[in-house]
Protein backbone atom coordinates (compact mmCIF):
# COMPACT_ATOMS: atom_id res chain seq x y z
CA UNK A 1 0.00 0.00 0.00
CA UNK A 2 1.27 3.46 -0.53
CA UNK A 3 1.71 5.58 1.92
CA UNK A 4 -0.01 8.82 1.95
CA UNK A 5 0.97 12.48 3.32
CA UNK A 6 -2.09 14.51 3.98
CA UNK A 7 -1.61 18.68 4.22
CA UNK A 8 -4.22 20.56 5.52
CA UNK A 9 -6.76 19.23 8.05
CA UNK A 10 -9.18 22.60 8.77
CA UNK A 11 -13.09 21.52 7.88
CA UNK A 12 -13.14 19.83 5.05
CA UNK A 13 -9.32 18.20 5.10
CA UNK A 14 -9.86 17.04 9.14
CA UNK A 15 -12.52 14.35 7.82
CA UNK A 16 -11.17 13.24 4.63
CA UNK A 17 -8.30 12.71 6.54
CA UNK A 18 -10.12 10.73 9.21
CA UNK A 19 -11.82 8.89 6.63
CA UNK A 20 -8.24 7.73 5.61
CA UNK A 21 -7.20 6.52 8.91
CA UNK A 22 -10.52 4.88 9.90
CA UNK A 23 -10.32 2.84 6.13
CA UNK A 24 -6.36 1.78 6.93
CA UNK A 25 -4.35 3.69 4.98
CA UNK A 26 -0.99 4.76 6.20
CA UNK A 27 -1.00 8.18 6.80
CA UNK A 28 1.17 11.05 7.96
CA UNK A 29 -0.05 14.62 8.13
CA UNK A 30 1.34 18.08 8.81
CA UNK A 31 -0.84 21.19 9.52
CA UNK A 32 -0.18 24.52 11.23
CA UNK A 33 -2.85 24.44 13.80
CA UNK A 34 -2.09 21.39 16.25
CA UNK A 35 -5.78 21.24 16.66
CA UNK A 36 -6.64 19.13 13.83
CA UNK A 37 -3.33 17.39 14.01
CA UNK A 38 -3.85 16.57 17.41
CA UNK A 39 -7.25 14.60 16.45
CA UNK A 40 -5.19 12.74 13.48
CA UNK A 41 -2.92 11.81 15.84
CA UNK A 42 -5.60 10.36 18.27
CA UNK A 43 -7.10 8.27 15.31
CA UNK A 44 -3.40 6.48 14.71
CA UNK A 45 -1.91 8.97 11.73
CA UNK A 46 1.93 10.06 11.86
CA UNK A 47 2.87 13.56 12.47
CA UNK A 48 5.45 15.66 10.46
CA UNK A 49 6.85 18.58 11.47
CA UNK A 50 7.15 19.85 8.43
CA UNK A 51 6.33 19.38 4.63
CA UNK A 52 9.46 18.06 3.67
CA UNK A 53 9.67 15.39 6.51
CA UNK A 54 6.20 14.06 5.11
CA UNK A 55 6.92 14.55 1.80
CA UNK A 56 10.03 11.94 2.15
CA UNK A 57 7.90 9.62 4.16
CA UNK A 58 5.23 9.56 1.68
CA UNK A 59 4.64 7.80 -2.00
CA UNK A 60 1.54 10.23 -2.45
CA UNK A 61 0.78 13.69 -0.93
CA UNK A 62 -2.49 15.70 -0.47
CA UNK A 63 -2.90 19.07 -0.41
CA UNK A 64 -6.11 20.63 1.10
CA UNK A 65 -5.56 23.94 1.87
CA UNK A 66 -7.44 27.35 1.79
CA UNK A 67 -5.49 29.62 -0.97
CA UNK A 68 -2.95 29.55 -4.14
CA UNK A 69 -1.03 31.02 -1.75
CA UNK A 70 -0.60 28.46 0.67
CA UNK A 71 -0.79 25.67 -2.33
CA UNK A 72 2.36 27.41 -4.04
CA UNK A 73 4.06 27.66 -1.00
CA UNK A 74 3.63 23.95 0.06
CA UNK A 75 4.63 22.60 -3.27
CA UNK A 76 7.18 25.20 -4.03
CA UNK A 77 8.71 27.07 -1.31
CA UNK A 78 11.53 26.95 1.28
CA UNK A 79 9.86 24.17 3.12
CA UNK A 80 8.17 22.07 0.10
CA UNK A 81 7.17 19.02 -1.61
CA UNK A 82 9.52 19.89 -4.34
CA UNK A 83 12.45 20.82 -2.24
CA UNK A 84 12.40 16.87 -0.65
CA UNK A 85 10.93 15.14 -3.52
CA UNK A 86 12.00 12.29 -5.54
CA UNK A 87 10.61 11.26 -8.89
CA UNK A 88 7.49 9.12 -9.00
CA UNK A 89 5.81 10.75 -6.32
CA UNK A 90 2.15 12.23 -7.19
CA UNK A 91 0.49 15.43 -5.32
CA UNK A 92 -3.39 15.08 -4.87
CA UNK A 93 -4.65 18.62 -4.18
CA UNK A 94 -8.14 19.04 -3.71
CA UNK A 95 -7.59 22.68 -2.86
CA UNK A 96 -9.89 25.42 -4.61
CA UNK A 97 -7.31 27.92 -6.64
CA UNK A 98 -6.74 29.82 -9.74
CA UNK A 99 -6.40 27.48 -12.76
CA UNK A 100 -3.67 29.34 -13.93
CA UNK A 101 -1.77 28.19 -10.10
CA UNK A 102 -3.21 24.32 -10.94
CA UNK A 103 -1.31 24.65 -14.37
CA UNK A 104 1.88 26.20 -13.11
CA UNK A 105 2.33 23.73 -10.67
CA UNK A 106 1.33 21.17 -12.51
CA UNK A 107 4.65 21.72 -15.21
CA UNK A 108 6.47 22.61 -12.07
CA UNK A 109 6.08 19.07 -10.72
CA UNK A 110 6.89 17.53 -13.91
CA UNK A 111 9.75 18.87 -14.28
CA UNK A 112 11.02 17.50 -11.06
CA UNK A 113 9.34 13.91 -12.26
CA UNK A 114 6.49 14.43 -10.13
CA UNK A 115 2.62 14.33 -11.50
CA UNK A 116 -0.07 16.22 -10.19
CA UNK A 117 -4.23 15.67 -9.75
CA UNK A 118 -6.44 18.33 -8.95
CA UNK A 119 -9.50 16.77 -7.43
CA UNK A 120 -11.48 19.68 -5.94
CA UNK A 121 -14.25 18.67 -4.06
CA UNK A 122 -18.09 19.18 -4.33
CA UNK A 123 -20.83 18.73 -1.77
CA UNK A 124 -20.76 20.25 1.83
CA UNK A 125 -18.89 19.95 5.02
CA UNK A 126 -21.23 17.26 6.24
CA UNK A 127 -20.65 14.92 3.44
CA UNK A 128 -16.84 15.24 4.20
CA UNK A 129 -18.11 13.97 7.57
CA UNK A 130 -19.83 10.45 6.38
CA UNK A 131 -17.18 10.47 3.62
CA UNK A 132 -19.76 11.15 0.88
CA UNK A 133 -17.89 14.14 -1.06
CA UNK A 134 -18.00 14.45 -4.48
CA UNK A 135 -14.44 14.55 -6.81
CA UNK A 136 -14.34 16.93 -9.96
CA UNK A 137 -11.11 15.06 -10.98
CA UNK A 138 -8.51 16.28 -13.54
CA UNK A 139 -6.06 13.82 -14.80
CA UNK A 140 -4.28 11.19 -17.11
CA UNK A 141 -6.09 8.08 -16.53
CA UNK A 142 -3.31 6.32 -14.88
CA UNK A 143 -2.69 9.22 -12.27
CA UNK A 144 -6.78 9.01 -11.66
CA UNK A 145 -6.51 4.96 -10.97
CA UNK A 146 -3.43 5.49 -8.59
CA UNK A 147 -5.81 7.99 -6.24
CA UNK A 148 -8.95 6.40 -6.77
CA UNK A 149 -8.77 3.98 -3.59
CA UNK A 150 -7.85 7.44 -2.02
CA UNK A 151 -10.95 9.47 -3.36
CA UNK A 152 -13.21 6.41 -2.22
CA UNK A 153 -12.51 6.20 0.82
CA UNK A 154 -13.32 9.97 0.94
CA UNK A 155 -16.28 10.08 -1.14
CA UNK A 156 -19.02 8.22 -3.12
CA UNK A 157 -18.81 10.10 -6.81
CA UNK A 158 -16.01 10.20 -8.65
CA UNK A 159 -16.47 12.17 -11.80
CA UNK A 160 -12.76 12.20 -14.45
CA UNK A 161 -13.43 15.95 -16.01
CA UNK A 162 -10.49 15.97 -18.09
CA UNK A 163 -6.88 16.56 -18.13
CA UNK A 164 -4.90 18.41 -15.10
CA UNK A 165 -6.96 22.07 -14.25
CA UNK A 166 -10.26 20.27 -15.89
CA UNK A 167 -11.28 19.48 -12.27
CA UNK A 168 -10.93 23.09 -10.74
CA UNK A 169 -12.17 24.61 -13.59
CA UNK A 170 -15.11 22.45 -13.02
CA UNK A 171 -15.40 23.59 -9.51
CA UNK A 172 -15.75 27.01 -10.38
CA UNK A 173 -18.27 26.56 -12.08
CA UNK A 174 -20.53 24.30 -9.97
CA UNK A 175 -19.60 27.29 -7.12
CA UNK A 176 -20.44 30.09 -9.44
CA UNK A 177 -23.84 28.62 -9.31
CA UNK A 178 -24.25 27.49 -5.95
CA UNK A 179 -23.44 30.92 -4.84
CA UNK A 180 -25.17 32.96 -6.61
CA UNK A 181 -28.37 30.63 -5.71
CA UNK A 182 -27.58 31.53 -2.15
CA UNK A 183 -27.79 35.19 -2.95
CA UNK A 184 -31.61 34.30 -5.25
CA UNK A 185 -32.63 32.72 -2.79
CA UNK A 186 -31.71 35.04 -0.11
CA UNK A 187 -33.10 38.68 -2.05
CA UNK A 188 -36.70 36.05 -2.62
CA UNK A 189 -36.88 34.88 1.14
CA UNK A 190 -36.15 38.59 2.65
CA UNK A 191 -38.98 39.61 0.48
CA UNK A 192 -41.01 36.74 1.25
CA UNK A 193 -40.39 38.06 5.09
CA UNK A 194 -41.81 41.31 3.80
CA UNK A 195 -44.90 40.06 2.42
CA UNK A 196 -45.84 38.28 6.01
CA UNK A 197 -45.42 34.87 4.13
CA UNK A 198 -45.74 31.66 5.71
CA UNK A 199 -42.14 30.42 5.19
CA UNK A 200 -43.58 26.46 4.98
CA UNK A 201 -46.00 27.24 2.66
CA UNK A 202 -44.14 29.61 0.09
CA UNK A 203 -40.83 26.78 0.15
CA UNK A 204 -43.90 24.50 -0.78
CA UNK A 205 -44.69 26.09 -3.59
CA UNK A 206 -41.20 26.75 -4.83
CA UNK A 207 -39.84 23.14 -4.58
CA UNK A 208 -43.44 22.73 -6.78
CA UNK A 209 -42.00 24.85 -9.60
CA UNK A 210 -38.80 24.99 -11.52
CA UNK A 211 -37.78 28.04 -9.04
CA UNK A 212 -36.60 24.80 -6.79
CA UNK A 213 -32.90 24.37 -6.40
CA UNK A 214 -30.51 22.36 -4.35
CA UNK A 215 -28.93 25.19 -1.84
CA UNK A 216 -33.09 25.52 -1.30
CA UNK A 217 -33.84 22.82 -1.04
CA UNK A 218 -31.32 20.43 0.39
CA UNK A 219 -29.01 22.87 2.36
CA UNK A 220 -30.61 25.90 4.05
CA UNK A 221 -33.53 23.78 5.36
CA UNK A 222 -30.34 21.84 7.44
CA UNK A 223 -28.30 25.51 8.44
CA UNK A 224 -29.73 28.77 8.24
CA UNK A 225 -33.62 28.06 7.97
CA UNK A 226 -32.97 25.90 10.98
CA UNK A 227 -31.03 28.61 12.80
CA UNK A 228 -27.71 27.07 12.16
CA UNK A 229 -25.25 29.60 10.39
CA UNK A 230 -21.84 27.86 11.96
CA UNK A 231 -19.73 27.34 9.12
CA UNK A 232 -19.81 24.59 6.63
CA UNK A 233 -18.67 26.84 3.59
CA UNK A 234 -18.12 31.03 5.18
CA UNK A 235 -19.24 33.43 3.31
CA UNK A 236 -15.56 34.66 3.17
CA UNK A 237 -14.73 31.23 1.57
CA UNK A 238 -17.77 32.10 -1.04
CA UNK A 239 -16.29 35.50 -1.92
CA UNK A 240 -13.18 34.13 -2.20
CA UNK A 241 -14.37 31.58 -4.99
CA UNK A 242 -16.72 34.23 -6.34
CA UNK A 243 -13.30 36.43 -6.95
CA UNK A 244 -11.48 33.58 -8.84
CA UNK A 245 -14.55 33.02 -10.75
CA UNK A 246 -14.37 36.54 -11.85
CA UNK A 247 -10.87 36.70 -12.80
CA UNK A 248 -10.85 33.11 -14.33
CA UNK A 249 -14.10 34.83 -16.72
CA UNK A 250 -12.08 38.37 -17.34
CA UNK A 251 -9.10 36.75 -18.64
CA UNK A 252 -11.40 34.59 -21.15
CA UNK A 253 -13.47 37.64 -21.73
CA UNK A 254 -16.82 36.24 -20.11
CA UNK A 255 -18.85 38.91 -19.16
CA UNK A 256 -20.50 37.79 -15.68
CA UNK A 257 -22.55 40.85 -14.33
CA UNK A 258 -24.44 39.03 -11.83
CA UNK A 259 -21.42 37.07 -10.44
CA UNK A 260 -19.83 40.58 -9.80
CA UNK A 261 -23.22 41.70 -8.30
CA UNK A 262 -22.71 38.67 -6.46
CA UNK A 263 -19.20 39.14 -4.68
CA UNK A 264 -20.17 42.63 -3.78
CA UNK A 265 -23.11 41.50 -1.45
CA UNK A 266 -20.74 39.07 -0.16
CA UNK A 267 -17.87 41.21 0.38
CA UNK A 268 -20.21 43.73 2.46
CA UNK A 269 -21.36 40.65 4.49
CA UNK A 270 -17.14 39.67 5.05
CA UNK A 271 -16.51 42.99 6.55
CA UNK A 272 -18.52 42.50 9.83
CA UNK A 273 -19.48 39.61 11.88
CA UNK A 274 -21.05 37.21 9.07
CA UNK A 275 -17.46 36.54 7.65
CA UNK A 276 -17.19 33.12 9.13
CA UNK A 277 -20.97 32.22 9.15
CA UNK A 278 -21.94 29.55 6.69
CA UNK A 279 -22.59 31.10 3.29
CA UNK A 280 -26.32 30.42 3.21
CA UNK A 281 -26.90 32.96 6.15
CA UNK A 282 -26.22 35.54 3.55
CA UNK A 283 -30.03 35.70 3.80
CA UNK A 284 -29.67 36.79 7.58
CA UNK A 285 -27.55 39.61 6.21
CA UNK A 286 -29.94 40.88 4.02
CA UNK A 287 -32.53 40.77 6.67
CA UNK A 288 -30.81 42.27 8.67
CA UNK A 289 -29.87 45.53 6.56
CA UNK A 290 -34.06 45.36 5.86
CA UNK A 291 -34.70 45.46 9.52
CA UNK A 292 -37.39 42.52 8.53
CA UNK A 293 -37.86 39.31 10.63
CA UNK A 294 -34.83 36.23 9.53
CA UNK A 295 -36.78 33.31 7.73
CA UNK A 296 -37.02 30.26 10.25
CA UNK A 297 -38.91 26.99 9.64
CA UNK A 298 -40.92 26.40 12.38
CA UNK A 299 -40.03 22.55 12.53
CA UNK A 300 -36.43 22.40 10.75
CA UNK A 301 -35.75 19.21 9.53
Amino acid sequence: MERIGFIGLGRMGRPMASNLVRKGFDLIVHDINPEGVKALSELGAAVAGSVAELTRASDIVVTMLPSGVEVEQVVSGSDSILSASRPGQLVLDMSTIEPVVTERLARSLQAGGLSLVDAPVGRLAIHADRGESLFMVGASDADLERVRPLLEAMGTTILHCGPVGAGIKTKLVNNYIAVVLCQVNAEALALAQRFGLDLERTLDVLHGTTATNGQLKMNWPNKVLAGDVSPGFTIELAHKDLSLVLAAAQTGKVPMPVGAATREIFNMARSGPYAQADFSGIVDFLCDAAHIDKPRLKSPS
